[in-house]
């Protein structure tokens, strides 16, 4: 059975593309496989970002952690959980101000873990997530995929493979503001073309 972890980040509650894209793309995955799970998690509802109180917490041993510091590290536990059971991973992903929505830079703050999702090695850091894919659907008013000013992409790539997780694809409605219809048209069809 597959198990997709689906991922939102867009501020907007209605009317987002990048929610309308990762719609469409879960429902090109589980048509083809009806017995699939899906974990959804709104990023946009809130996450705790990672402070001196989170740093102190993940450095202490389990059995002498508080209770306020086993509460601060089962967040942290709960994503990293939910993305190591994934095969699938879905995120949408619109840029704001040339880069990812903060949401998202917190969930990987959250989930980049040594020892957990990367390890160091002689060799330098070595993802521990191998095997999974990843679809982006990336949404943009002004900034093209790949453009000199889209920070956003090549950040979500990286990501995921200083875990290990290199098959990365992306679905995008980019620069809609020289064409909406079109761009969106453009996602859906390679949407509609993915493996699915």
């Amino acid at each position: 059975m597959t198990n997709i972890l689906r991922l939102d980040a867009s501020i907007k509650p209605a009317g987002s593309i990048s929610r309308r894209l990762t719609d469409r793309v879960l429902a090109r995955l589980t048509a083809a496989q009806p017995a699939a799970t899906v974990t959804s998690r709104d990023l946009a509802t809130g996450l705790p970002v990672i402070d001196a109180a989170w740093i102190g917490a993940i450095f202490t041993p389990a059995e002498a952690r508080s209770l306020e510091q086993a509460a601060i590290v089962a967040v942290s536990d709960t994503l990293i959980a939910e993305l190591k059971a994934a095969d699938v991973l879905v995120i949408g992903l619109p840029i704001y101000n040339f880069g990812a929505p903060a949401s998202l830079k917190t969930w990987f703050d959250h989930v980049a873990r040594k020892g957990d999702t990367f390890a160091y090695t002689e060799a330098g850091p070595q993802g521990l997530l191998t095997g999974k894919r990843a679809i982006i659907a990336l949404s943009s008013d002004g900034t093209r995929l790949g453009s000199e000013v889209d920070f956003a992409s090549g950040y979500v790539r990286h990501m995921l493979g200083f875990m290990g997780i290199t098959d990365v694809e992306f679905v995008a409605a980019d620069a809609m503001v020289f064409g909406p219809e079109a761009a969106l048209a453009k996602a859906e069809g390679e949407i509609d073309a993915l493996a699915a």
